[in-house]
């Protein structure tokens, strides 16, 4: 296990003994069906001031505890402020302590990220077997189901498919203009065989996604309050940030760190503008480690330097671009099934959220045509 998952398999359960942490997890565990019931509301507001505290987490710092907790509460946290058919303008303070905490320690904003929502929510069904759209289970759900699991599924598998090409770039960042070039020719092939599987990961997500049920009853649970049309007003979080409405960035694939360390490897630029910004935005949401990694590839990387006047190495670079190229005309052909026509549908139950604004909150079916058509572009 490598590239941006964590070096273990996330822990279903708390390594702590704590009657808080306990609740945390049954409420967490419960999710499906007290939405079903409409009860999601009604069990946290019912609660006691302390009856889902991490303090004692906190004191004991163990790392799996604290994303466990944080995906735990992000979740629920989600499934109270989407789970009615209008959002919740606020959470109580016995969610938005203990979350604001955890976030905290995270390094992350009080919100779903991509981090709590895929690379630590899933666990290895048979732990003697190796990570596969076969072998993977989610921690945490919000509905359930086949086409909930297996969105999810598909991401922890690409990412796992994609580090060696992370690995790679890793050590493309270190490569000197006068090293020799066979060391350069094996990490770009490294990335293009790494990207390849990728890509063949991603292309099985309509095996068992339906695009229907991902726009009704997957897609309402995860978004954000920036940029919003249904929470124009923010979000308070009761007790925190001094009772004034906050504005965070919704779960988006945008918070993976696979295809910006790609881009900073391989130094492929993207034009300064709105959604340049946004795609800096994005790194606040991302594990600190991951952002830092990325830094590190964007200040070092010499490998148009490396590559130019080298007919082999240019070739290897077009290649890697290209899977890239056809990794985002992908995630745009499925924003359009996924989102766009499912925007014609009545929809009966929850709702799929804005068809011009992704769930990051930002212009998504302009952001993937520029940047798949900006990565064509540097090919030499």
């Amino acid at each position: 296990m490598q590239g941006f998952l964590p070096q273990k398999v996330p822990s279903k359960s708390y390594s702590v003994q704590s009657g808080s942490c306990d609740r945390i997890q049954e409420i967490a565990s419960n999710l499906p069906k007290l939405l079903l019931t409409g009860k999601v509301q009604s069990t946290i507001n019912k609660l006691s001031p302390k009856d889902l505290s991490i303090d004692d987490l906190l004191i004991n710092q163990a790392s799996q505890d604290l994303k466990l907790a944080m995906s735990h509460l992000s979740f629920i946290a989600h499934a109270y402020i989407w789970g009615d058919n209008k959002p919740n303008e606020s959470i109580p303070s016995v969610l938005a302590n203990p979350w604001v905490k955890v976030a905290g320690n995270q390094g992350r904003p009080p919100i779903l990220s991509y981090a709590s929502y895929c690379l630590d929510n899933w666990f290895l069904i048979d732990p003697d077997e190796p990570i596969s759209l076969e072998n993977v289970g989610l921690i945490n759900n919000f509905l359930g189901g086949v086409d909930e699991d297996w969105f999810v599924t598909i991401h922890v598998c690409i990412e796992n498919a994609a580090a060696d090409a992370i690995a790679a770039c890793a050590e493309i960042s270190m490569v000197e203009t006068d090293s020799p070039e066979k060391e350069s020719i094996e990490l770009l092939n490294r990335i293009v065989i790494s990207m390849k599987k990728v890509n063949e990961i991603f292309a099985r997500m309509p095996e068992k996604c339906d695009p229907y049920i991902y726009y009704h009853r997957v897609r309402p649970f995860i978004f954000g309050t920036k940029d919003n049309p249904d929470l124009e007003n923010g979000l308070i979080y009761k007790g925190e940030f001094e009772n004034q409405p906050q504005f965070f960035r919704g779960e988006t694939g945008a918070q993976s760190s696979i295809i910006p360390s790609l881009d900073g490897a391989l130094q492929i630029t993207h034009t300064k503008d709105h959604l340049r910004h946004y795609l800096n935005e994005m790194r606040d949401y991302m594990p600190p480690k991951h952002r830092e990694f990325m830094e590190v590839l964007e200040k070092n990387s010499q490998i148009k330097k490396i590559i130019n006047g080298s007919e082999k190495l240019t070739s290897l670079y077009n290649d890697c671009l290209e899977e890239i190229r056809a990794f985002r005309a992908m995630h745009l052909e499925y924003a359009g099934t996924y989102i766009f026509k499912q925007a014609q549908i009545k929809n009966p139950f929850g709702r799929g959220g804005s068809t011009i604004t992704g769930t990051g909150g930002t212009p998504f079916m302009a952001y993937l045509k520029k940047h798949r058509d900006e990565t064509e572009d540097q090919k030499k």
